[in-house]
């Protein structure tokens, strides 16, 4: 094996396990799925991304979740928002969250029954006045956070990232005693 081909499989493992890090740097909320009817902590995780503090908070409830209450969070006031019929639909968090650094929100919320795939829109709003809207498309450059709601699979298939980046190390690794085994025996 060359050790160009090393480099790619190499680089290839690592990227497998970096990648997916990288895809959470924007306004998430995990779990990433659940199970239809369950009562779930759900967390809202927002990282401060710009130079300017991040002030302001809100996230929107999809109507076919049903929140039942909320984490304190030092630093942060709560203003739960409730539509005519007391049904929670969205909740604002204010506070000071500096550059480089993370702040988790928690809360509690039934699952609808049945299978669904639910997004939760967020606003981030900055010292600076800018507000960034999570509520794009996946893949876009400010994506709404998704969790699916289905009937449990195996372990494997919740997270197939993990999988295939074992298998690339292991091939690397494989790879390396194979070449160093090669030139033991040609001494």
């Amino acid at each position: 094996m060359t050790t160009r081909t090393l480099r790619v499989l190499m680089t290839t493992a690592a990227l497998g396990l970096v990648a997916p890090a990288l895809v959470f740097g924007h306004a998430v909320v995990f779990p990433r799925s659940s199970a239809p009817g369950a009562y779930e902590r759900y967390v809202l995780r927002v990282p401060n991304e710009k130079q300017a503090a991040t002030t302001r908070v809100e996230l929107r409830f999809p109507a076919d979740v049903r929140v039942t209450g909320f984490e304190e969070v030092a630093g942060w006031q709560l203003q739960v928002l409730t539509d005519s019929a007391k049904r929670i639909v969205g909740a604002v968090w204010t506070g000071s969250l500096p550059p480089q650094r993370f702040v988790e929100f928690p809360f509690v919320a039934a699952n609808p029954k049945t299978n669904a795939r639910i997004v939760w829109p967020a606003f981030q709003t900055y010292a600076d006045s800018q507000v960034v809207e999570w509520t794009g498309a996946e893949g876009s450059k400010t994506p709404a956070s998704v969790t699916t709601i289905e009937t449990a699979r195996s372990a494997n298939a919740s997270t197939p990232w993990v999988s295939w980046a074992a298998l690339a190390v292991a091939l690397a690794s494989l790879a390396l005693a194979l070449r160093r085994n090669g030139r033991a025996s040609t001494v």
